[in-house]
């Protein structure tokens, strides 16, 4: 009788843990899709990444070596404002005790302001606004279940996949955790196709959906139990 009241919790928790991994990575395929979405669409009808700064970086080196130095100053500037969103991120998050929901809302609120702001299409504060957004996103979770991801760090998921697989091919079955990598990449490829489709339709304004989608993520985050969504981050350790 106590071994299968035993046997039966063990499988109660294995089935919770289960949900827990599922709800996690299915954030976390939201969230990259946001960020697939807001740089296609950005790309587009901005010209410039909004959430691919290696992109940015090599056009940057262009524009400088061409003499393009407008260009080169205002690629400087979304170089600061996504380390800036990344940093104000876990502020914010943090500041929020950990709710995604006020993140993701602010998150919506930049996008939004981006796609209707008046003026041309390329307009600096436009595209400040959408990288600042795409560098905040990468804040609302650092990890599930101890795996950690970068949101909008598709080349990053990559290699570590491939690298994963090549230690896999090699007979390493120590862990099939490089699999997960392809979540974000699954999300970012999906989210990019449909704001590809919106982007060539409707332009600039276009970021309206993926104001839409943050603002859909930020619901659904309230359904998440706040146990399961406290542990997206890693604790912060300071200084005694």
């Amino acid at each position: 009788m106590i071994a299968a009241t035993r046997g039966g919790r063990a499988a109660l928790r294995a089935r919770w843990r289960r949900r827990r991994r599922l709800t996690g990575f299915s954030f976390v395929a939201g969230l990259a899709a946001l960020a697939g979405m807001t740089d296609a669409i950005g790309f587009l009808s901005i010209g410039h990444f909004v959430s691919f700064m290696s992109g940015n970086t090599t056009q940057l080196a262009l524009a400088l070596g061409g003499g393009d130095f407008r260009t080169a100053l205002l690629l400087a500037g979304v170089l600061l404002a996504y380390v800036a969103g990344n940093a104000f991120g876990i502020v914010i998050i943090w500041m929020a005790g950990r709710r995604q929901f006020v993140l993701l809302g602010l998150i919506a609120a930049l996008l939004a302001f981006a796609a209707l702001l008046p003026g041309p299409e390329r307009s600096a504060l436009a595209v400040l606004s959408a990288v600042l957004a795409m560098g905040l996103v990468n804040a609302a979770v650092e990890r599930v279940e101890g795996h950690p991801f970068g949101i909008t760090y598709v080349t990053g998921a990559l290699s570590r996949f491939g690298r994963g697989l090549g230690r896999w091919m090699v007979g390493d079955r120590s862990g099939a955790g490089w699999a997960l990598e392809l979540v974000p990449f699954v999300g970012m490829l999906g989210g990019a196709v449909l704001g590809a489709l919106f982007g060539i339709a409707h332009g600039r304004s276009a970021i309206l959906l993926a104001a839409g989608l943050s603002a859909l993520l930020a619901a659904a985050s309230l359904a998440i139990p706040r146990s399961w969504r406290r542990r997206y981050h890693a604790p912060v350790a300071r200084a005694r």
